[in-house]
């Protein structure tokens, strides 16, 4: 669906459509007053992107953060791609973010602390020469969408909540290509990188336990890094 000529508004559409296949709702829709049922981002736009008539053009960085309720229980997930060919740069800035969040899904084991997370996914991001952005943490999620402990994706190791089995958390790195300093539009929603320069987001909803984390919203297909 993310390709040059669709308008943003198409992937709302497509998704509701999706959802009510399954019996399951859109999470985000009415939440704290959010219009859409899915966030779409674009290029400087790094996270709660309102779809409307913006179309994709070829090149454009995309983000598509989408939130799930089905029996009582929420799931997060998010994943950045291209609207046709992108750049180098591009294809980089997404394959380190990607990269970033399975380096902190590592992390989400029982004993390990929340920080442990936060910090394997700023070493990785900051090795490669981007920037973690700081005003936007991943969550506790479950009975409800946002749950603690708040996860930053930043940070010293060793530090915040143990960690123990049986704990789901949402875990998303938001990364720029430039600096990490973020504005929110008049719209009160949609979150840019000050400098202009383009930003992706990963997210998966994590199962925690005593060995391997569980990974809740694999996509078929999608290989683990």
């Amino acid at each position: 669906m993310v390709k040059p000529g669709i308008m943003t508004r198409e992937l709302n559409e497509y998704f509701e459509k999706r959802l009510a296949g399954f019996g399951a709702k859109p999470a985000f829709k009415g939440y704290r007053g959010y219009p859409a049922s899915v966030c779409v981002s674009v290029n400087e736009e790094v996270v709660h992107g309102i779809p409307g008539s913006r179309t994709l053009c070829r090149g454009d960085l995309v983000s598509v953060d989408i939130g799930v309720e089905l029996g009582g229980f929420f799931a997060d997930t998010a994943f950045s791609t291209g609207a046709g060919d992108t750049d180098e740069a591009t294809k980089k800035l997404m394959e380190v973010t990607r990269g970033a969040l399975w380096e902190g899904i590592g992390k989400a084991r029982a004993g390990n602390r929340v920080s442990d997370i936060s910090n394997a996914i700023q070493k990785f991001v900051e090795a490669a020469g981007f920037s973690v952005v700081r005003e936007f943490v991943g969550h506790g999620i479950g009975r409800k969408m946002h749950e603690d402990p708040q996860i930053p994706n930043y940070g010293t190791p060793g530090q915040g909540m143990v960690l123990r089995a049986g704990q789901m958390l949402a875990i998303e790195p938001m990364v720029n290509a430039g600096g990490p300093a973020v504005r929110v539009l008049e719209n009160g929603w949609t979150a840019v990188a000050v400098d202009g320069k383009r930003s992706a987001h990963f997210e998966h909803s994590v199962l925690v336990t005593e060995g391997e984390p569980v990974v809740l919203t694999l996509a078929e297909g999608e290989a683990r890094a």
